[in-house]
């Protein structure tokens, strides 16, 4: 494979294998949106509010990262990424949502819409009944598909954009390092797992379709957030 993004052979295959859920969620409505400065702010802000929830999930699931790490550089990596999450990552929600007078509790305290505990709950369970391919299978969309989400709308974006801070965060240096280390821990994950050719291992089909499951629930998280404006308007 000639394209590598992130250093990481094994995240071209597995996007390559998904490319169709690929396409449809990293240029989903609700991303163009974000750039061209069209998306409802109410849109915006249940996203927002589910998305703390849901960084809460995931964040658990990189711990769990941690206890199924087979090597030091592999629980270095998980509990950066952990340490990313908690610390950085949604204290961007908790900012703007704080700004549009909803508080840090109100988020931890959410409702966890369907398509919320559908993705959550696939990726715990990835990692409980799996081991830790398994696991980083599931969770590598979202922190890719978001890696390359943010620098692209860097580009294209509109200058009067109000989602600046979101597109500044995930187009940033500090995020696209986590994307760098991940994309490095992966390789040597599956290196010393399964051999330095993964693609001819008999576990590579059922990676593949971890990943693209993943993929398709990002597509759907996307779908609820711009749903988030028409529960807006409903009286």
């Amino acid at each position: 494979m000639t394209n590598t993004p992130y250093g990481s052979p094994t995240f071209a295959g597995w996007r390559d294998a998904a490319s169709s859920e690929w396409q449809a969620f990293t240029q989903h409505a609700f991303v163009q949106q974000l750039g061209d400065g069209t998306l409802p702010r109410e849109a915006f802000l249940h996203y927002l509010v589910q998305d703390y929830v849901f960084l809460i999930h995931f964040s658990r699931a990189w711990a769990l990262a941690v206890v199924k790490s087979e090597s030091l550089a592999e629980m270095k990596t998980a509990a950066g990424t952990v340490d990313a999450l908690v610390n950085h990552e949604m204290q961007l929600h908790i900012k703007i949502c704080t700004e549009a007078g909803l508080s840090e509790e109100q988020l931890y305290t959410a409702e966890e819409d369907i398509e919320n505990l559908a993705y959550t709950r696939y990726v715990m369970d990835a990692g409980l009944s799996g081991d830790f391919l398994d696991l980083i299978a599931a969770l590598a969309p979202c922190v890719f598909g978001y890696g390359e989400i943010g620098p692209a709308l860097k580009q294209s974006a509109v200058p009067s954009t109000p989602y600046q801070d979101w597109i500044d965060m995930y187009s940033g240096a500090e995020y696209q390092e986590v994307c760098h280390a991940v994309g490095a821990m992966i390789e040597g994950a599956m290196c010393a797992r399964i051999g330095d050719t993964p693609q001819n291992s008999p576990r590579w089909n059922t990676l593949c379709e971890r990943f693209r499951i993943a993929t398709r629930l990002e597509i759907g998280f996307w779908d609820m957030g711009l749903r988030g404006a028409l529960r807006a308007e409903t009286p």
